[in-house]
C-alpha cells in the first residue's frame, strides 16, 4: 500500500455552502478516513457508527454522542464507541479529520 500524505490539510478540505463534501484519506476492509470541513451552521445528524475517532484541526462546534453534548474546538479529540449514535454541529468553520473502523 502507498502512504497517504497530506502536507497542508487545507490544500485538501472543502468548505461549501452546500453541506460537507468529504476529502478521503484512506478506505478499505479495515479503516477509513475522511477530511471534512462545515461552514458555521452545517451540522452531521446523530447516526450510529463503528469505532470513531476525531481530530478536530480549526474552529469551535459541538459533538454528539449519544445524548451526550461535547464542546469541541481546534486539538479536540473524541474518541466514540461502537454503535454510538454521533453527530457533529459547527459554530464556527469546523475542520477535522475522522476515522471510522469497520
Amino acid at each position: 500500500m502507498t502512504p497517504t500524505i497530506v502536507s497542508n490539510w487545507r490544500e485538501k478540505i472543502t468548505f461549501s455552502p452546500n453541506g460537507p463534501q468529504p476529502f478521503v484519506l484512506v478506505e478499505n476492509e479495515k479503516i477509513k478516513s475522511v477530511l471534512v470541513g462545515l461552514e458555521p451552521g452545517q451540522k452531521l445528524p446523530p447516526h450510529p457508527a463503528p469505532d470513531g475517532i476525531y481530530q478536530f484541526l480549526e474552529g469551535n462546534g459541538w459533538m454528539i454522542v449519544d445524548e451526550q453534548r461535547v464542546r469541541v474546538q481546534a486539538g479536540s479529540i473524541v474518541v466514540v464507541p461502537d454503535g454510538a449514535k454521533r453527530g457533529i454541529e459547527a459554530e464556527t468553520r469546523l475542520a477535522f479529520v475522522g476515522v471510522r473502523l469497520p
